[in-house]
Order: C-alpha cells, then structure tokens, then sequence
C-alpha cells in the first residue's frame, strides 16, 4: 500500500514541477522505512534562523507523543522525521474574520510563510488551517505535497507545526499546531484525526459527524460498535447533546482526548488506533532463513527465527505448527532435528497475533493475524531447499452476536483462501465454508441454537485464528 502511495506523490510532483529539497532531520528511528509508520513533521512560519527552533519543537513533540498510550507501547513501530522548510517571515497570518469571536481578538497580522498558515480558517478564530478557505489553500496544499514528494515520498502521516504562540490547530489530511501553551496535546488530538480516523467527542456543529470508529447514531446496546467496552473504563453510549442533530449522535466516553485536552485517549479510541497500526504495519520485522539468504548445505539442528516489532509490554503471541501440528508457542526461535521431518515437502509456520489487552477480539468485526512459512524440502540424504514467506490477514466476521445471517470476509497480501469451521464447544462441527481473498460470503445459522459457538480459520491445515461466536 505504501508503494502505491509513493508512486502517486511522485507523479504530482513531477506534475507540479522541478523538485525543491530541504534537510531532513531524524528525529526517531526504529527500523527499515518501509516496515514502519512514518509520520513527517513540517514547519512553517520558521525563518532559516529559527529552524533548529523547529527541530527543538518537532523533538519536544515527539517526546510528549511516545509518553502517551497507546503510542507508548507501540513505539517501535514508529519513525519520526523533521523536514527543515524556511519560510521568508515567522508566524502565521491573522486577517480578524472569524465569525465566532468579536474581531480582532488578536492583532491583524499578515506572515510570508511558505504553507501560508492562516488563523480564522472557515470563520473559526482557533482554526488554523493552509488556507482561509478551501479555495485559497490549494495552492498551499500542493506545496505541501511537492515538498513530502521531494524529501520524503515514504511517509504514512505528516504535521505541520506553525511558529506561533496564539492557540490553534486543525485536523484534517495535513493537520496543524500552533506553538501555543497545550501545543503537543493539540498536535496529538489532530493526529487522533489524521492518522486514525477518530471524530471529535465535544459536538463539532450540525453535518460535521459520521458512523467512525468514536461516533454512531446507535444507541442499541448489542449492535453498538463498541459494545465490546460497554460499562468499563468509562464507556457507554453518550449523547453529544440533548436536543437537535447532537442528540441523534453518540460516543463512547465523556472525558477522552478527542473531547478535551490532556486527557487519555478512551479505550474505544485506543482500540481503532492499534487496528490502524496492524492495517499499515506488520508485527514481523523479519524471519531467517530469508529468500535473500538461501541456505546452503544446511546441517542440523535446523534453526527458525522471527524478528517482531514487540509492543511494550510484549503482547505477541505466536503459535508454530510444523505439517500442522503444534511444536512451539509464544518462542521467536525454533530449532528441528532430522527426526522432526518426513521425506519430500514440509511446512513450518509461525501465526503471530497481537493479544493486547486493548483489543478485544471477541464481538469484534477484524482481526489481524500474519504469518511467516517455511516450505523444507528434505529428504534421509539432504536439505533440498528451505524456501521463506510472509503474509498478512484481515479477518471479518459480523455482525456478532447474529441471529440469522453471518458474514465473512478476508483480506490478504496473497491470492489465497481460507477455509472456516464452525464448531460446537465440544468441538462438533457444524458448518465449514471456503473463503476467497477479498470475496464476503455469508452463511444462514439460524438453524443453530442460541449460545456460543468457535469458528476457527485455516491456511493450508493451519489454524489462523478462533473467533467466539454469539447466536442469539
């Protein structure tokens, strides 16, 4: 996905014209570009002068965002990156029409800056955005594609911080913070929008609310997106209002980060936010024997090893199977014997899932499982060939609890099927149906009793995951 991404910044900026570098500074590496989430930070309203300001800003900030669940234990999984932009003035432009306060309520200021950062965007004094309206940023939002396309074609996320003291910021594709006092917890709340996707908690205004991940017009407790957290931590469905459109609307908790500054993110929130993180980034960093070492004139014991991304604390967990059966748990090395292999083709794989507390599978759409396999060749006289692959799952399965028809649907970096038992808890089988990547199906249980029930998910004999499932 992120090569897809790459190639369609390049060829805006090829469109746009010649190509304008700055220096990059790194502000957080953990691992290969292409194995992590890459958030870029932008200034602008900076003076060449002022740049190493910003690098010290860009680095504060990222201090404050790595102190914060969940992005404290899935650090790793992130690199951070300051793209050093001049802009001729400091500061950002204050033209006094916002609609929502008496004007000026600061001084009218003009600023030469090179995103062109204006307060008042859309007649909202606080609202500081590229532009006064959308018209007048398209110019500034090209520049700021040109530049990512330039210095850094690779990134998941970019923010801009602006070189002001007066509060302000906005959300949005390239969200923006001013410098003012709560800056960091202002940049943090617009990455909450940026990167993950997650709506304002406090009532944004009549028609600027959708079903996502932290909002919903459901108010049924069993079909409620989060009634997974129903009851604990403070989650529950709570109206944005009590009258009008709000009143139509809910979320998930009354005090989150997408409702008020310096507070936690809410379980809802942080449980989209690690989905999102599995959506763009693996857990496996990488696996040896490796395609790009083959293994020559291999000797026994065989060794296997995964590298993960480990959050902190760890809550990986990985099952091994080799020719289907089960030959090592929760270990990153495993290491077989001549004895462990029949003759002609064997197959190791390790399943890796993220058990995070924060996540709660069960009565939940998805799922992200990857996988690592081995395909050995042997035979009593030699190692044929030992041959490396990884894939990446996206399981659904919904709506849970179901009543009459249940849905699946997977998705995978392969062109490849699953295959699905439903079983009984003392492990009768009752359904089995073959799924294709990217191809939903569903299937009538309403022949089934009410309770619980396994389905469990399989790749070439073996099993992916087991998913509790409700029929009401």
């Amino acid at each position: 996905m992120k090569q897809y991404v790459t190639l369609l910044i390049s060829l805006i900026c090829v469109a746009l014209g010649s190509a304008q570098t700055f220096d990059v500074e790194t502000i957080k590496y953990e691992g290969d570009d292409d194995k992590r989430i890459n958030l870029v930070i932008l200034g602008d309203g900076y003076q060449e002068s002022e740049l190493d300001q910003f690098v010290t800003d860009a680095t504060s900030f990222t201090t404050e965002l790595f102190s914060q669940s969940p992005f404290l234990e899935y650090s790793d999984y992130f690199n951070v990156y300051a793209i050093k932009v001049p802009s001729n003035e400091s500061g950002a432009d204050h033209p006094a029409t916002a609609t929502d306060v008496t004007e000026p309520l600061t001084p009218i200021t003009t600023a030469d800056t090179y995103f062109n950062s204006t307060f008042d965007g859309f007649g909202f004094h606080r609202l500081l955005f590229y532009g006064i309206d959308w018209p007048s940023s398209n110019v500034a939002r090209s520049k700021i594609i040109s530049v990512l396309a330039d210095n850094f074609p690779a990134y998941d996320s970019a923010l801009i911080l602006v070189n002001s003291t007066v509060y302000g910021g906005s959300g949005g594709e390239f969200p923006m913070s001013s410098m003012a006092t709560s800056a960091n917890e202002i940049a943090i709340h617009e990455l909450g929008h940026s990167l993950f996707n997650l709506l304002d908690e406090y009532y944004p205004g009549d028609g600027r609310l959708r079903e996502d991940i932290n909002a919903t017009q459901e108010s049924n407790p069993s079909l409620v997106k989060w009634k997974n957290w129903l009851g604990e931590n403070g989650v529950n469905i709570y109206p944005y209002g009590t009258s009008g459109e709000a009143a139509t609307w809910n979320r998930p908790h009354q005090n989150c980060k997408m409702r008020y500054l310096g507070r936690d993110f809410c379980a809802v929130c942080k449980e989209g936010m690690i989905e999102k993180i599995h959506d763009l980034v693996s857990p496996v960093d990488g696996f040896s024997p490796d395609n790009a070492s083959p293994v020559e004139n291999p000797s026994f014991p065989l060794d296997f090893e995964l590298n993960l991304i480990k959050p902190n604390p760890n809550t990986l967990e990985s099952i091994w199977t080799l020719n289907g059966a089960n030959v090592g748990t929760n270990v990153d090395m495993l290491s077989l014997l001549e004895t462990d292999l029949m003759d002609g083709n064997n197959t190791l794989t390790a399943v890796v899932t993220d058990e995070s507390p924060m996540l709660r599978v069960d009565n939940h759409d998805t799922v992200h499982v990857n996988t690592v396999t081995w395909s050995i060749n042997y035979s009593s006289l030699s190692i044929y060939d030992i041959e490396g692959k990884t894939n990446s799952y996206t399981i659904s399965l919904y709506p849970n609890p179901a009543t009459s028809i249940l849905n699946f649907k997977f998705q995978s970096r392969t062109d490849t099927t699953i295959k699905v038992n439903i079983t009984s808890l003392d492990g009768k089988q009752l359904h089995s149906l073959t799924l294709s990547n990217y191809e939903p199906k569903e299937i009538d249980i309403s022949n089934l009793s009410s309770g619980i029930y396994i389905a469990n998910f399989y790749t070439n004999n073996t099993l992916l995951n087991s998913r509790k499932l409700v029929k009401n």
